[in-house]
């Protein structure tokens, strides 16, 4: 069987857990966390960098930060992991939802305003597949009406926009804040993980003594303030150094990791194009304003019972290709809470959306017989 995801190791994951165990420092904050933390922000610019236990950490972090309370509303995309939504629906929000491009999951920039009110606080961007939205409108739209702007860079990391000056910004980097996953389907892993970038200078003190479980112990530490005390509210967000070893290993093989991704997606990309040409399928793009991570690689199938189909055919070929999110606003626990709006792109992608194999241990004779199965299922 071909799977859908296999997590990639370099070899040193091992070595690095076995100097964290022999420092006598297991716990969070400690080298590798800091090692991980600084790689980040000088790479891309991110102002402060924390590690978390996992994305959706992240995200409740960022909830916090905000203020959100109830009555508050947040504006985010309907297809998206539950996490995105959890983390303000926890805080008392009510969830906006955006609906999908026509052509792409990410959600469509244009439906963003009408659904502003005095209440919103927040709009939460998804870069689904990695591919950047289009961020100038969004922060363009977020000045105007004085809203903050939260990027989930969940599938983004090492990705960039391309505004309309041709210049190159790193996603996480542009909105307020911005939250990013390690689990083991993600291009860079630690199992579990993530973290929370904050680009906003009035949210940079507040976001460390979230992370350290309200106090101010990351000043203490650094010799800032005489002793640490409890001064707001937080939890234990911070990861082990075990988990943050195993995370040093994986970005110090960065650029041997988003290359092997990016030639398997180009692989796909041609394997499939008469599939394509032929009206077939539509397989994944990525738009003038973006850069390729290659996260991940899809096709829409046009229609459900199309995709059961070729998941079913390709299960018999030793093939394990997955489909993914369900449209949150039509979920069984927000349906009653949606605003009744239609997101017909969404629903479609949750219907017609189908998840390649794609990771770095891929082999090309595998990858050749997930393009050839699909070439022998479609026609019939």
């Amino acid at each position: 069987m071909i799977p859908f995801n296999k997590p990639f190791k370099t070899g040193k994951e091992l070595e690095y857990i076995a100097d964290a165990i022999a420092s006598g420092k297991i716990s969070g904050n400690g080298k590798y966390t800091k090692l991980c933390q600084t790689f980040f922000e000088e790479k891309y610019g991110f102002k402060k960098c924390l590690l978390t236990n996992s994305c959706t950490d992240a995200l409740e972090m960022a909830a916090i930060l905000l203020n959100i309370e109830p009555g508050d509303e947040v504006i985010m995309p309907s297809y998206t992991f539950v996490s995105t939504a959890n983390a303000f629906v926890l805080r008392g929000a009510k969830i906006r939802f955006v609906d999908s491009l026509p052509d792409h999951p990410a959600m469509d920039v244009s439906l963003i305003e009408e659904l502003i009110t005095p209440r919103t606080k927040a709009i939460v961007v998804v870069h689904y597949a990695g591919v950047a939205c289009k961020m100038d409108q969004i922060m363009e739209i977020a000045d105007r009406h004085q809203l903050f702007v939260v990027e989930d860079a969940a599938q983004a990391i090492d990705n960039y926009f391309i505004d309309s000056n041709g210049q190159k910004k790193a996603l996480g980097s542009i909105g307020h804040m911005a939250t990013f996953s390690f689990h083991d389907t993600k291009n860079i892993i630690s199992g579990e993980g993530g973290m929370l970038v904050v680009s906003d200078p009035d949210l940079l003190d507040r976001a460390e003594i979230i992370w350290e479980k309200g106090t101010n112990r990351t000043a203490f530490f650094r010799g800032e303030v005489a002793k640490y005390s409890w001064v707001d509210i937080g939890s234990s967000f911070l990861p082990s150094e075990i988990t943050a070893a195993f995370l040093w290993a994986q970005l110090e093989h960065m650029d041997h990791i988003q290359q092997t991704r990016i030639n398997i997606w180009e692989k796909y990309k041609e394997g499939l194009k008469l599939l394509v040409q032929t009206g077939q399928i539509k397989t994944c793009s990525i738009p003038d304003y973006s850069t390729n991570n290659a996260h991940l690689f899809y096709i829409d199938c046009f229609t459900l019972e199309r995709r059961d189909h070729i998941i079913k055919e390709l299960k018999s070929r030793g093939v394990w290709a997955v489909f993914h999110y369900l449209s949150l606003h039509s979920s069984e626990f927000y349906t009653s809470c949606h605003d009744g709006r239609i997101l017909g792109n969404s629903d479609h992608f949750s219907n017609c959306l189908l998840r390649l194999p794609l990771f770095v241990d891929l082999e090309k004779e595998d990858q050749d017989l997930v393009i050839d199965s699909l070439i022998s299922i479609l026609p019939k």
